[in-house]
């Protein structure tokens, strides 16, 4: 029972900051904090109190292969929303990642190794990102009422229905399952929904720069949490937000760039002077 409370409030209390965030700064911070360990976190916390040290060890791996599915969800996420509404664009997502996850359920890797392939998948998938094309044109409208409880209540039903499954499969899928994009899901829909295939991109860019703070989070539980216990989870956390911090400090985000024809007029190359000869962006 003590894991209901987290499964309904945490990872809904985290959309909603970071829908907040989002509309003050940007999408791009939006998909950054969703990507945080806020969902998989408690998830391998309450593991490692109902199952013991080993099992959440197994589990944290698990979870490191966990987040190849969501560097593929944010390219396939980000790819399709320029093609696709956000219904159809969210359940090919869904598939996607569960297809994905059925294949990392036969790799096995030590922590160190399943560090190594999600940050060469992370790599690949951010220059993977298709270039962004401002949706135009861009109104700025008032969200409805509706909004922030909608995003709260399908995150809080999505969260209970894949960690009510994960629990029963065993460290594997438990690890697999607990970094599912719940949040990212539907952050994305909504900001795609309202807001366009740009800023949609720009989400994406933010949730991939989000996965090397929280690989640095499962692989230090995963060698931690045997001689550590659950102090391993607070010094995972510690680790994921010092690695945010680092990137944001010392490499300002990178986003694909936007089309000389269509200039958004707010990231680093559409706020350089055009060439000469460019035509001004559409009104």
């Amino acid at each position: 029972m003590e894991i209901l409370p987290l499964k309904l409030f945490l990872a809904p209390l985290l959309v909603v900051a970071s829908t907040l965030a989002g509309r003050r700064w940007g999408p791009h911070l939006t998909g950054v904090l969703v990507a945080l360990p806020i969902v998989a976190g408690p998830i391998l916390f309450i593991s490692y109190r109902a199952h013991g040290a080993d099992f959440a060890a197994s589990a944290a791996t698990s979870s490191l292969l966990g987040l190849v599915s969501l560097a593929v969800f944010a390219v396939v996420f980000a790819r399709a929303a320029g093609r696709f509404g956000w219904l159809a664009t969210s359940a090919l997502n869904c598939a996607a990642v569960l297809v994905v996850d059925v294949l990392l359920s036969f790799v096995h890797a030590t922590a160190p190794v399943a560090l190594l392939i999600t940050l060469l998948a992370t790599t690949i998938a951010t220059k993977s990102l298709p270039a962004t094309k401002p949706d135009l044109p861009e109104v700025r409208r008032r969200p409805p009422s509706w909004d922030l409880p909608g995003r709260a209540v399908v995150t809080a039903g999505l969260v209970f229905a894949v960690t009510t499954a994960a629990g029963a499969l065993g460290p594997k899928w438990t690890g697999l399952l607990a970094p599912f994009p719940v949040a990212t899901s539907v952050v994305a829909a909504f900001v795609h929904a309202q807001h366009g295939s740009a800023a949609t991109t720009r989400t994406m860019a933010g949730v991939l720069k989000g996965l090397y703070g929280f690989g640095a989070f499962c692989v230090l539980v995963a060698v931690l949490v045997r001689p550590l216990g659950g102090v391993a989870f607070l010094v995972g956390a510690v680790a994921a937000v010092a690695v945010q911090l680092a990137r944001d400090s010392g490499h300002p985000a990178k986003l694909p760039p936007c089309s000389p024809r269509a200039r958004c007029g707010r990231c680093p190359d559409c706020r350089r002077p055009s060439p000469p000869g460019t035509p001004p962006p559409p009104r």
